[in-house]
């Protein structure tokens, strides 16, 4: 049986979770609609005790379909890069269905999600996605860790404590979190991650993020 915390009411109205086989499939009703989303837990592995909660940063492949003829309109692993994705998890990273479906997931699970358009890309659509689609992502989550977003991670990252945080910083960070999760990728891959944090953040192009522009939240708020 799927469970929420009392914290997920400000993101959903109920879930309905059934259970076949080996697939659970969730409905969750987003709070401010009456729309739906549908998540299909298609794997789980066995140490799945580390769920991912809003502010976390996930790291994670997704191929993004169309439901009216389920043609591929992204696929995370045939991009130029093939990297898997960085995103900050419930703050607007991504689509407010994602958002919803990524809830509670843990490292190695894998789910299908199918969004309707006002939880996806809406009445004006976003090419290669046309107006008014109803998507379906399948994801699968390769790790957690604390996003940059709460201030315990932003202070692990900072290790000279000045209240900025220098690319080498993050990109320290970064590799000692693929570290512990034994996970291997090529200094490029960092670079790449950091890279995209400058260009998104670093609002006065000074080469360091502040606490306000790194948008950091207490983690209570989280």
């Amino acid at each position: 049986m799927c469970k929420m915390s009392q914290r997920s009411t400000f993101y959903v109205c109920f879930i309905l979770c059934l259970q076949t086989l080996s697939t659970f499939i969730c409905v969750v009703r987003a709070n401010e609609s009456n729309d739906e989303i549908k998540i299909e837990v298609t794997f789980v592995p066995e140490n799945c005790t580390q769920k991912a909660k809003r502010g976390d940063m996930l790291n994670a492949h997704y191929d993004g379909y169309l439901a009216k003829d389920g043609s591929k309109f992204y696929c995370s692993r045939s991009t130029k890069t093939g990297h898997p994705h960085w995103f900050v998890l419930g703050v607007g990273s991504v689509i407010k269905g994602l958002d919803l479906g990524l809830k509670d997931m843990c490292p190695g699970e894998k789910r299908k999600i199918t969004i309707p358009p006002s939880l996806a890309y809406g009445a004006q659509g976003k090419a290669p996605v046309p107006p008014n689609a109803t998507v379906i992502f399948e994801v699968e989550l390769l790790y957690i860790t604390r996003g940059p977003r709460s201030i315990e991670a932003f202070k692990e990252i900072d290790v000279d404590n000045d209240k900025f945080l220098t690319k080498e910083e993050i990109k320290t960070y970064l590799k000692l979190e693929a570290k512990k999760l034994n996970t291997q990728k090529e200094e490029s891959y960092f670079d790449d991650v950091v890279a995209d944090v400058f260009y998104k953040n670093d609002h006065d192009a000074d080469g360091t993020l502040s606490m306000n522009e790194y948008n950091v939240y207490e983690h209570d708020e989280l």
